[in-house]
């Protein structure tokens, strides 16, 4: 289960003992379908390893924070094969990762970077619904910068995205 909450940002946060830069990763993914989603992601840490994941999700629950999701890695090869089946250029994300005093991690994203397109928004993953609902930005002294939520939002997943950008006719 994935429980998460979303927010349209402007900018990295501010850096800064309570809120440490922990891993950097460069994205590519892709969708197979969006209508269930279906997708492939290659994530290549800064510095490290790279990674091939194929991904399931479920809709989401009516506020949006919750949905089911399977994800399994898959070899270079398999993704090649999966990213010529697709046949259109995958989205390239810049994802930083910061460790929040409570143990979660406020992931921000760099989406399209240089394209017309381009956005950045970040997420929180939690471990229940309540906490979700619960967490409060100005706890950690980001409330200026996380201002914008969107989760649950119409139009605001990286799959509305896709179709949004790379499905035009």
């Amino acid at each position: 289960m994935e429980i998460e909450r979303k927010w349209m940002v402007k900018g990295w946060p501010p850096e800064s003992e309570d809120l440490p830069l922990v891993r950097e990763q460069m994205m590519r993914q892709g969708y197979i379908s969006v209508f269930p989603t279906v997708r492939i992601r290659e994530e290549a840490e800064t510095g490290g390893s790279t990674e091939h994941i194929l991904c399931f999700k479920s809709a989401g629950s009516r506020d949006g924070l919750a949905r089911e999701e399977i994800e399994f890695p898959i070899s270079p090869d398999q993704f090649s094969q999966l990213e010529n089946l697709i046949g259109i250029p995958l989205i390239p994300k810049l994802r930083r990762s910061y460790r929040l005093p409570d143990g979660l991690f406020l992931e921000v994203n760099l989406v399209d970077e240089g394209m017309k397109t381009e956005f950045m928004y970040a997420e929180i993953e939690y471990t229940s619904e309540e906490q979700a609902r619960s967490w409060n930005p100005a706890d950690f002294g980001l409330s200026e910068y996380l201002c914008d939520d969107v989760t649950g939002q119409p139009g605001q997943t990286m799959g509305a995205y896709w179709s949004a950008t790379r499905l035009r006719p």
